[in-house]
Formats: C-alpha cells, sequence, structure tokens
C-alpha cells in the first residue's frame, strides 16, 4: 500500500510504501519491493503475536534502522484495518509505541514516541567536509544552534542557518555526499533554520536512500527535538512544529513533542493518508 504521512493532502507530505504482512519475506525482496515502489522508505511489518508488531525500513537502496514517516504510515494503515489505540513496534533502532487517533475531521493522526535520543559532537573535518559538499560557508550558521550529530533512531548531523533563503538554496554534490554519509552511518543530514522558539524549516538530503531529499523526516525531527532539550535551545517541555517540503513542492507538518524528562523519547505526531 502506498501513503502520504505528515500531510492530509495526497499532494504534500511523504510517501511510503507499507506493508501490512511481510511474514515470509526476505532481505533480498524486501530491498528490491522498496525499489520498486520507489519511495524513499516502505516499511514491512509482520504481527508479533503479542499485538504488537516486527518492523524494518527499506530505502530503495539499503535497509534503514528507523524511518518516522514510514512508521506513522504504518500506524494509520494498521489502524484502519484493526482501529485505532496504542501499538508497539519493534523495529531494528529499538522499541517505538505509536498511538493513533482520528481528528475532529476524520483525518486519522499518530504520534510516535522515539527512542531515547542523545548527541554526539560533529568535529571539525566531518562538519568543513560536509559544509564544502553543501556549498555553505561558516558564515551560514547559526551560532545559537551549534552543529552535532543527532539520533532518535537514526544519526542525523543537525545544521541550522540564519537564513532562510541559503536554506531555501539547496543544491549539493550528491555523489560526495552520499560517501560522507555512508562512512559515518548518518541517515539524513537535518538542515534547519528557527523562525521562532517554537516553529522550524527543514529539509533533509537523503542520497543514502537513493533520493536528493526527503520532504518530511520524522526520524530527524524526533533526533532535532532531542538534541534541542539536550543542549538546553528550548525550554521543557515544549511543543515544536517544523515545516518541511515546501521548497521542493510537497509541503509537510511535524508536530514535535519534547518531554522535560532527558531520559525520555522525543514525541513526533502527524496525520497520513492513503494514495
Amino acid at each position: 500500500m502506498r501513503y502520504v504521512a505528515f500531510s492530509t493532502d495526497p499532494a504534500g507530505g511523504n510517501p511510503a510504501g507499507v506493508v501490512l504482512d511481510a511474514s515470509g519475506v526476505d532481505d533480498a525482496k524486501m530491498l528490491a519491493t522498496a525499489a520498486e515502489v520507489g519511495y524513499s522508505e516502505t516499511a514491512f511489518a509482520v504481527e508479533a503475536g503479542d499485538g504488537s508488531l516486527d518492523v524494518r525500513y527499506f530505502s530503495p537502496l539499503a535497509e534503514v534502522p528507523f524511518c518516522g514517516h514510514a512508521t506513522i504510515a504504518t500506524a494509520v494503515a494498521h489502524a484502519e484495518r484493526h482501529g485505532t489505540g496504542r501499538l508497539l513496534l519493534r523495529t531494528p533502532a529499538g522499541p517505538v509505541t505509536v498511538t493513533t487517533d482520528r481528528a475532529a475531521d476524520g483525518t486519522l493522526v499518530a504520534t510516535l514516541v522515539s527512542v531515547p535520543p542523545r548527541t554526539v559532537p560533529l568535529d571539525g573535518p566531518d562538519l568543513a567536509e560536509l559544509l564544502a559538499i553543501l556549498g555553505w560557508s561558516t558564515a551560514d550558521l547559526d551560532p545559537a544552534l551549534p552543529p552535532r550529530v543527532a539520533f532518535a533512531g537514526a544519526w542525523h548531523p543537525v545544521i541550522a542557518t540564519t537564513s532562510r533563503e541559503r536554506l531555501a538554496a539547496l543544491d549539493y554534490d550528491m555523489p560526495a555526499l552520499a560517501a560522507l554519509m555512508a562512512r559515518r552511518d548518518w541517515t539524513t543530514i537535518d538542515l534547519i533554520r528557527r523562525e521562532s522558539p517554537s516553529v522550524f524549516h527543514a529539509r533533509n538530503p537523503f542520497p543514502p536512500g537513493g533520493v536528493v531529499e526527503d520532504p518530511a523526516t520524522g526520524a530527524a525531527a524526533a533526533a532535532l527535538g532531542g538534541y534541542l532539550r539536550e543542549l538546553g535551545l528550548v525550554q521543557t517541555p515544549a511543543t515544536l512544529t517544523i515545516h518541511q517540503g515546501a521548497d521542493m513542492g510537497r509541503p509537510s507538518t511535524i508536530t514535535v513533542t519534547v518531554p522535560a524528562d532527558p531520559g525520555t523519547g522525543i514525541g513526533v505526531t502527524g496525520a497520513a493518508v492513503r494514495l
């Protein structure tokens, strides 16, 4: 099945493939199916026998440990068939709970809670290489949001700019970035601009998935929430709005909930509709 997540408009958001019963499907078939579907990720679920789902995620090129938008899509697809409520997903990154409910207009909305987030430094040589590939300079960076590599199921460098124009002018060397990301095991690059204390704009280059850019990245949104909390850059508890995909014609809205407790996962909420 094909869904779009983080939008109620099929022309927006991020498309994901969903296989609700992948019993007996091997890795090669999952990868081939993801490549045939052609979206940045496809989720493959298997009933675990206790009401939970074992879920794996494949881009057209490789397996990834966690994918936010495909998780939202999977939860909504499951809710359409089995009803709303709480669902436990066992992912390669760890256990992720997802709660589904209906909005006032009837749209199904899902909220995932990530694995506990963390960050590590983004050192000088890696940062310099990344900026050179992006065509950015240190003058483009927002000194209030220092570069780090953030994790909430997958690793994402967080690079912030003060300029919406800089963010809009995304143009990079895809093979060079793919090589750097493969060496460092990064899933996407989370390029952000902070509009206000609770509103962000984001773009996510995703060459490991075989696409130039992801129009909505739930895993990176969760990692960003953890980054902001860990570095004391947001007053918690907090609710954040991330706008992504507008620059590529697929506007998406991601709501991020950041609890005060540093040991807890980050909430990521979005709608999903079937294509």
